[in-house]
Parts: C-alpha cells; structure tokens; sequence
C-alpha cells in the first residue's frame, strides 16, 4: 500500500506530480520500505523492485539523475542516467525526478502545461543557482511559471553555520531573515524554504507553492541528518500522455 503525497498547486490539468514516501516496497531496514536511491547501500534487487512499482503506479517513465550538488539542468530522458541536478521535459509520458533525504526538490511547470521540471537543491546547490539553473532553461517568462516546494528539512531542524549564511545573503539581504540563531555559538538555523522563495522571486517567480514540511522530524520521509545510512524518497512531475 502507497501512502504517497500530491502537490497542492494550482497546475495544468494536463500536469501530474507525485511525492513518494518510505511506505510501500520491499527494502529492508535501514532502507524500510520504498527506498528509490541505487547510491545508498541498498540492495539492488530491492530498488530495482521498488522503480517498477512506482512506474506501474504512476503509469510514467521517471528519468532518474545523478546528482551531485551543482546546476546543471539537463533534458530528461529515461534511457539514460545523466549527473545533474535538475531536468526538465515537453514529452508527455516522461517524469522528471528528483531524489532528495532533506534537501529541497523544487517541481516546475508552465501555466499553459508544455513543459515541466524537476530540481533537487540542497544548500549548495541552492546558493549555486540550481533553481535560477531550472527556470532559464526552461525558456518560459517566470510569470508564467508554477513552482511547488516538496518536503525538505524544516527550519526548526536545520542547524548551519556562518558560512552558509554568508553564502545567501552575500547575493541577497533580505535572505539575512531566513536565518536564526541556533543554540551553539556561530550556528544558525536555516529555512530552506525562505530561501528558495527569496531566489525564486528575484527573477520574477512568484507563483510559489508547498513548503511547511520536514523531513527530520516526519518519519514518513527520508532524513539523512536523522539518520545517515537511509534511503531517498522521489518527487516527479510529468506531463500527461
């Protein structure tokens, strides 16, 4: 049984998006149960199994990455692994995927539903410009653009230090907001989702939906800060065939 989340965002018709969790699958503990990541120790077999459930549900291809913190944003393509960390489509049956255990997956489309996209953006990646990456390439005016922010680690659990402050607000003060102090001396703690907001809206996307969750603190998902040897959850969107 697929306990799996569905983006609330005011998307296309033609535009379907997904969000798995840890439920459904054969992997075993620590990857229990729907572990998508082929990275992370797990037994092939088992992610292999747990990729053909998820295309048998979701009646889609998934174009899997392999992604490395940067901004390269890449065509997706199903035949073929290829290191980016965001990919984005016009073909319909095509999912762009991104596979994430508390870094941010951003998901786009355009309003008139043509083209999507996926990203995974932890705080470097984020600080690099992988969304900035995504919308360019995209080639769609912002205006017109949706984006919806999956499960990522909440501000309360994201503990940082001065360098990744100066990182945001070196390139935009008012990202000065998205942090707190944290309990330890020169710690701070980070709202991932404020950022990405921040970014998004200065090249004019604000059409910004999702956020509120946190992967460390809801079991439902993958966490890696919780728990270093654990799986990866995916977060698809795909046009419609």
């Amino acid at each position: 049984m697929h306990d799996w989340l569905t983006p609330d965002w005011p998307a296309p018709a033609n535009v379907r998006a997904c969000v798995t969790t840890r439920s459904g699958g054969v992997s075993a503990a620590p990857f229990d149960t729907f572990n998508l990541g082929d990275h992370v120790d797990d037994d092939p077999a088992a992610v292999a199994a747990n990729r053909a459930q998820l295309v048998e549900a979701l009646g889609c291809q998934p174009a899997w990455l392999r992604q490395v913190h940067g901004v390269v944003v890449a065509e997706a393509d199903p035949a073929v692994v290829i290191e980016a960390d965001g990919n984005w489509t016009a073909t319909p049956g095509i999912a762009c995927t991104a596979m994430t255990a508390d870094c941010l997956p951003a998901l786009f489309c355009d309003r008139a539903g043509t083209r999507v996209a996926a990203a995974h953006a932890g705080w470097r990646g984020l600080a690099s410009g992988v969304l900035e990456a995504t919308v360019k390439t995209l080639d769609v005016a912002p205006q017109e653009l949706l984006v919806w922010l999956g499960p990522a680690i909440g501000p309360a659990a994201f503990e940082v230090g001065s360098e990744v402050r100066e990182a945001f607000v070196h390139q935009h003060a008012e990202a000065a907001g998205a942090f707190l102090p944290g309990a330890k001396a020169g710690k701070f703690m980070a709202d991932i989702y404020q950022l990405a907001r921040i970014r998004l809206a200065a090249i004019g996307v604000t059409a910004v939906s999702g956020g509120g969750f946190c992967t460390y603190n809801d079991p439902r998902f993958y966490s890696y800060r919780r728990s270093p040897r654990t799986g990866r959850f995916a977060s698809l969107v795909w046009l419609q065939s």
